[in-house]
This record gives structure tokens, sequence and C-alpha cells, in this order.
């Protein structure tokens, strides 16, 4: 039986070629209501995957350039006084659309990663003491350069934790690149792309998420993993409750995406990778592990129940 993203990640296919796991952990982040952040280097697509994904949803696109002088108003909004009314309007920033792409997050200062950072977490913007409702579904890629790069300003842990996944979507295979080099223009394909899902249709997606089936031996199999990064002399600092949270969220998107109605070990183990390693720090000695292998490791030491 299709499933209903089917069409949706074969479009974005056919713009982002050969990053079929990329995508389908984009749309897993999507449907569990989380944010992404895209570490990489310039050029591999990083804005052209958020681009595509707004146009196949028909999502508002927004993108935000973050540089050393952008100010928390240049994202949240300004109230400028006008004259006719003698009163102050409200002129909404960028960051009041459905899909937010904030483009180099690191080359901003910490005043302005914050201000996105507030409203990825409560959903909604404070100013001049009124709260005003982002709209739903509310969805923020972050890209973020590698920190060794000139002109950045590293996420702290607790920014980085706001983030439900981390990916990187690297060079593509030489079939792929050279059928970039050849056809069209990403970016014109892009422009000619129709959405492939309805907005409501989406949000009624992200709601079954919630309601697929977790067995009390996969929460086990959830707490096992936890605890372990908690317990072992290999990590800075254990995985925290929001992770676990995370790492159940994702889960069951995954399951959803595969068609089934209860989560598997297997899920945990897919999404891993992407929710865990940005999170866990190893020690001196392990330094060089990057996440696929931080979360080899996990599943290697962790029995499932």
């Amino acid at each position: 039986m299709p499933h209903p993203l089917d069409p949706v990640t074969a479009q974005i296919g056919r713009i982002i070629l050969g990053k079929e796991t990329q995508i389908r952990l984009t749309l897993a982040c999507l449907l569990a209501r989380g944010h992404l952040l895209i570490e990489d280097l310039p050029g591999v697509g990083k804005t052209t995957l958020a681009h595509a994904l707004a146009k196949t949803l028909g999502l508002d696109f927004q993108r935000i350039q973050f540089t050393s002088d952008l100010l928390p108003a240049d994202i949240l909004g300004v109230s400028i006084f006008e004259r006719d009314s003698s009163s102050f309007k409200f002129h909404p920033g960028p960051v009041f659309s459905q899909v937010i792409l904030a483009d180099e997050v690191n080359r901003a200062t910490p005043k302005a990663q914050s201000a996105l950072l507030e409203a990825m977490e409560e959903h909604q913007v404070t100013t001049d003491g009124q709260t005003r409702p982002l709209p739903e579904p509310f969805f923020v890629i972050a890209t973020q350069n590698p920190s060794h790069q000139v002109g950045t300003f590293p996420l702290p842990e607790s920014q980085l934790d706001r983030f439900l996944m981390r990916i990187h979507l690297g060079y593509p295979d030489a079939a792929a690149e050279r059928t970039l080099l050849e056809g069209r223009e990403r970016r014109d394909m892009i422009s000619d792309l129709a959405p492939a899902l309805a907005t409501d249709e989406l949000m009624s997606l992200q709601r079954k998420v919630r309601e697929v089936f977790t067995a009390p031996a996969l929460i086990d199999y959830l707490q096992a993993l936890v605890a372990y990064t908690r317990q072992s002399s290999e990590f800075v600092n254990g995985l925290s409750p929001r992770a676990g949270l995370f790492l159940l969220n994702a889960a069951r998107a995954w399951a959803f995406m595969d068609g089934r109605k209860e989560v598997l070990p297997e899920d945990v183990q897919a999404i891993l990778p992407s929710v865990a390693g940005h999170r866990l720090y190893p020690v001196s000695g392990y330094a060089t592990m990057g996440s696929t292998q931080l979360a080899e490791r996990l599943i290697a030491e962790v029995a499932i129940p």
C-alpha cells in the first residue's frame, strides 16, 4: 500500500540526488515536530534541500542568512511608530514562516542565535510584552559550517540540544554528481515543483506519529541506551531526559514512514546517530569518533531486551 509520503520523498529525491537516507531523516524530524541541524561544507546542497522540502510540502519558506552583525530584531521583527495612527505597529520578521532556513547559524553572535532558538523551543515570540504564536507546522532547518572554518561562533551544548537531529549531507557519489553536471540547474527545477502534500495532511500525519505504539520492552531498550551513556566513562556527559524523548519521537516517525504501527529496536538504531551524535562528547582518546561510530558503539554495548 502506498505511503502518503512516497510522492514527497520521490520529488525531493529528484532534486537532492543520492541522499535517500538524509531525505528520510529530514522528513522524520519534521513528522516528530523537531528541528534539524545540517553540518557540512558549503556547496553540498543544504539550502537546496530546505527549499525543495518547503516547495514539495507547499509551506511558506524564509531564508535567514546569519552574519556577525545580525540582530535579534532581524529575525523576530520590530515595532515601528506610525504617525497616522500615533501608535506602534509590529512588523513580523522572517521567523513567522512555516519553514525557516537559518543559513550558517554559527556565523552569528550568540545573542542572535538565542533569538531563533527561543522561538524554536516555545513556538512563539514575545516582543513589547505581547506573545505572538508562530505558524503551524513550524520547522527550522539550520545549517552550520564546520567549526574549524574562519568566523564561526560554535553553538553551545545547551543550544545544540534544541535540535532533534543533526545530519551531514556529504559529497554525492560519482553517478549522482555526473547527473548534476549534465542536468538542469537544481534551483530552476525547484521553481517548477508543485506541492505533493497539503498542509492539513502533513499536520494529520504529525498527529498520527504520536499514536505509533511503543511496547514496554522498547522503552526498556531506550532507557538502557540512555543509562549506558550516563554510566560509561567514555563520554563527558550522558544523554539528557529530553534526548530520550527525542529518541522516542524520532523512532516513532521512522516506524511510521515504514508503514508500521509499532516501534522496533531497528527504528531506534536507525535514528540513533542523528539524534545522539551531537549530544555525546567522547573523552580524550575517543575524540576522533564520528556520530555513526558513537551510535555503533552504543548499539554493540547495549543488548536488546
